[in-house]
């Protein structure tokens, strides 16, 4: 396998078992007296990290050409059609990250989607299609949009750290 499919697995691929692994968590560990809850605030951080995402991206965008396009290569991942500010991918991603760590509080598994998120940025950035300033604002807004889960009541929060749902 060359490096280049290595890091279009990465950049691209990375993000098909985070969302497996997350949609199993979410679906099979969220008690269902609070799924109805839980799922609410995940579409709600969801939808609110795309709007941040996209105001910002209107107001603000770094830079006007994608690293590929300012050095005249080929892209090495999927992008879209846009200057890449902030990194679509790494917002997807890092959402998916935060749902599964506040509805869940399962610190393995959400260090490992951690990780695996950390590097669809890395590969992202290895594939010249977003800089790291992208990747970071990426994360940086779905991160904005998670705070929809701190609405999560304090007796919630202590169920969920010694509860059953604690791995």
């Amino acid at each position: 396998m060359t490096t280049e499919a290595i890091i279009r697995l990465i950049a691209d691929g990375m993000v098909i078992p985070i969302v497996l692994i997350a949609a199993y968590v979410l679906l099979t560990k969220v008690p269902k007296g609070r799924r109805i809850y839980a799922y609410s605030r995940i579409i709600l951080a969801g939808l609110t990290a795309f709007l941040f995402a996209k105001l910002i991206g209107t107001v603000y965008q770094p830079e006007l050409m994608r690293p590929f396009e300012t050095l005249g290569v080929d892209p090495g991942a999927s992008f879209l059609d846009n200057p890449g500010f902030p990194s679509d991918h790494m917002l997807f991603v890092t959402a998916i990250v935060c749902a599964v760590w506040a509805e869940t509080r399962m610190k393995k598994t959400t260090l490992v989607l951690a990780a695996m998120a950390l590097l669809v940025g890395v590969g992202r950035i290895l594939a010249l299609v977003h800089t790291p300033a992208d990747v970071i604002g990426g994360v940086l807004i779905a991160m904005l949009g998670a705070l929809w889960y701190s609405n999560i009541p304090r007796s919630e929060r202590r169920k969920h750290r010694h509860g059953k749902s604690n791995h």
